[in-house]
């Protein structure tokens, strides 16, 4: 059989289930888009471990590139700060570890917070990352803390996400750590293309600072405050 929904006007996740519940394949369709055809014998045969990697690796990508538009403003903030490599290490490292912990912890039900609260805070991190930004241009104790800190919220809404795709079933590790290195690509992308797009041709200029790193993280605050005030009036 094939799926079709013509109701939608986004990208979205079609789960398939045996008659345990367990998720054999998920698809990702875009709006109205047919999915390739699957069986539906009572032989159908659930994807190989290489197979799970394999798409779990894209949603995890995909999920943040370019779907993920808090996720990416919020990376370029960390970028803009300094373009040197030891501060956007220390800073995407420390974030990392943090959303890799609560990412697992929240699947495994361990920790619990409510997407209405997780949601406006993501949103307020990006705005939050842009300002100090506009405030300072060296890299503060305190910075990689809150970095982490962020994190773990982003971890959160990452695991929301991964929840709501569904983990197939018997194969849900390779399925968590396979999605969370799709992320770690997908941000190393952002970091990467920015350096090229930008960074590497201006970054030592005496203007580099004041006509595109503060121009740039202002437009990021004021995006990031005004997702914070949509979502809690959504919430």
């Amino acid at each position: 059989m094939t799926w079709r929904y013509g109701l939608v006007a986004s990208t979205y996740a079609l789960v398939i289930t045996d008659e345990t519940g367990g998720s054999l394949q998920t698809l990702w369709l875009d709006a109205d888009a047919e999915s390739s055809p699957f069986p539906i014998a009572a032989n159908f045969r659930p994807p190989t471990t290489f197979e799970i990697v394999r798409q779990y690796l894209q949603l995890g990508f995909v999920h943040i590139v370019p779907k993920g538009l808090d996720h990416i403003l919020f990376l370029l903030g960390i970028f803009l700060l300094n373009t040197k490599l030891r501060p956007i290490l220390v800073q995407v490292t420390a974030f990392t570890i943090a959303h890799s912990v609560t990412l697992g912890l929240t699947m495994y039900d361990v920790i619990a917070l409510s997407p209405r609260i997780v949601e406006p805070l993501i949103a307020l991190s990006v705005a939050y990352v842009a300002i100090e930004n506009i405030m300072t241009a060296k890299l503060t104790p305190w910075r990689p803390l809150v970095v982490f800190l962020f994190g773990l919220l982003h971890g959160m809404g990452f695991a929301g996400t991964l929840a709501g795709l569904g983990l197939p079933y018997g194969q849900i590790i390779p399925a968590l750590i396979s999605f969370n290195l799709g992320i770690e690509l997908a941000q190393l992308t952002v970091i990467a293309v920015a350096f090229l797009a930008v960074a590497q041709w201006f970054q030592d200029k005496s203007w580099y600072r004041t006509r595109f790193v503060i121009p740039a993280s202002a437009s990021i605050a004021a995006t990031g405050l005004f997702w914070t005030v949509q979502r809690i009036f959504e919430a």
